[in-house]
């Protein structure tokens, strides 16, 4: 046996040689409804390889409930909450891939006529140095609509849901995986400022009005009454100013238009470019190592600000960076370019690089952009001189220099 839950048990089983998961359902729980569902969920399919999908049932002559089985779960994967709880340690870099991961399969989900239902810290699973993901707790999942027992986790609910407006939908999934986004990025919940420090007891009545009736989001620009606090709510009140100024617009419109209009919350799509742009906007402290991240809209080199180390207070100094399609990439020692920058047409394809920042082998202090890609590129330097990158080459960095990679072309700035 893996675990157990509210409505079965999940064991590890031997099926033709090869470990699959079996999760078997309580009596109570093993309806002809959820039976006819699971049925439904094999037939169709998975949305993409990241759910743990039912791929068929099994039953047993001497037992009275039924099951179904999925792929097992790698053990390099490990619960959300664990991050949460800083029993694993995390990167940003790992952090945005797996949020952005997530917003690319829900969106696959959604598209395929289908409502997840209860997004939440307990049904995600992550890879800490990759940011992999995988969703579990498939069985569940339903056409928008179609009603169950399911109505979500506490403090993920969409607040038409907690004040009893509303079932579940593609639209309440949204705002659960804002909530998803916002604790893993900023280990705090959205709406847990001033007002949830007052309370003395929180229960049923209390969580409802705090998370349905009079939802407020910590940050909201134009109502200060639930700010985090000081003692309470530290990990909001640091991690907030760490992220670049667009991340944080997004945030404020999912937790201000967003909570009481819900065809207006920030859309899957709009998760996946902001996730890769913020990955893209790494950059290193150069004396503890920590990440932080170059604000493409308002960077201004003052202290406070980006580049200054959050963890150490020591000066960042940003490195070259390339601007490709009105889009920035920080040029960090560890920096790949994927088709996703370096060709239109090929737009979130990360399958393989296609150019790596390299040092100079007689020259550490010489920083150069290598071709690893099957196309010759063509350079132009500040003072108009024109070169060609084969595959395999390099070409050294410097600011004003204009790389054309096909149909695509980058500048190189510092």
């Amino acid at each position: 046996m893996l675990g157990s839950g509210s409505q079965g048990e999940v064991y590890s089983v031997a099926m033709a040689e090869k470990e699959v998961a079996l999760k078997w359902y309580y009596p109570h729980i093993a309806t002809e409804e959820q039976n006819s569902a699971i049925k439904k969920l094999i037939v169709k399919g998975a949305p993409d390889s990241r759910y743990l999908w039912p791929f068929d049932l099994t039953s047993s002559n001497k037992l009275k409930s039924f099951g179904y089985l999925m792929p097992l779960r790698d053990k390099r994967f490990v619960g959300i909450t664990r991050w949460y709880s800083r029993k694993v340690e995390a990167t940003f870099k790992s952090l945005t891939t797996a949020c952005f991961q997530l917003a690319e399969s829900f969106y696959e989900l959604h598209a395929d006529g289908w409502c997840y239902k209860d997004i939440s810290f307990g049904n995600i699973f992550f890879d800490p140095a990759s940011g992999d993901v995988l969703i579990c707790d498939c069985d569940n999942i339903r056409p928008p609509g179609e009603t169950n027992n399911i109505l979500g986790t506490p403090k993920y609910m969409a607040p038409e849901i907690v004040a009893g407006k509303s079932f579940p939908s593609t639209l309440t999934d949204l705002y659960s995986l804002a909530t998803l986004f916002f604790y893993m990025l900023m280990l705090s919940h959205p709406l847990d400022g001033k007002k949830e420090a007052q309370i003395d007891c929180l229960d049923m009545q209390a969580m409802k009005q705090l998370y349905g009736v009079d939802p407020v989001f910590i940050y909201d620009p134009k109502n200060k009454s639930n700010r985090p606090l000081a003692g309470y709510h530290d990990n909001a009140m640091q991690l907030w100013l760490i992220y670049p100024t667009f991340i944080r617009d997004l945030f404020i419109s999912a937790f201000t238009v967003g909570l009481k209009e819900p065809h207006k919350r920030v859309g899957e799509t709009e998760w996946k470019a902001a996730m890769v742009r913020l990955r893209d906007l790494i950059v290193y402290c150069p004396k503890c190592g920590k990440e932080s991240f170059f604000d493409d809209r308002t960077s201004t080199g003052k202290k406070g600000g980006n580049s200054f180390c959050w963890q150490c207070r020591e000066e960042i100094h940003y490195p070259f960076r390339i601007e490709v399609n009105h889009h920035t990439v920080m040029l960090n020692r560890d920096t790949q370019l994927f088709p996703h920058h370096t060709d239109s047409d090929k737009k979130y394809d990360f399958s393989s690089p296609t150019a790596e920042v390299t040092r100079n082998p007689h020259d550490a202090r010489i920083w150069g952009l290598t071709n690893l890609s099957v196309v010759t590129w063509s350079a132009i330097s500040p003072d108009g001189d024109a070169k060609e990158v084969k595959p395999s080459r390099s070409i050294k960095l410097r600011p004003g220099l204009e790389i054309n990679f096909g149909n695509l072309s980058g500048r190189i700035l510092y």
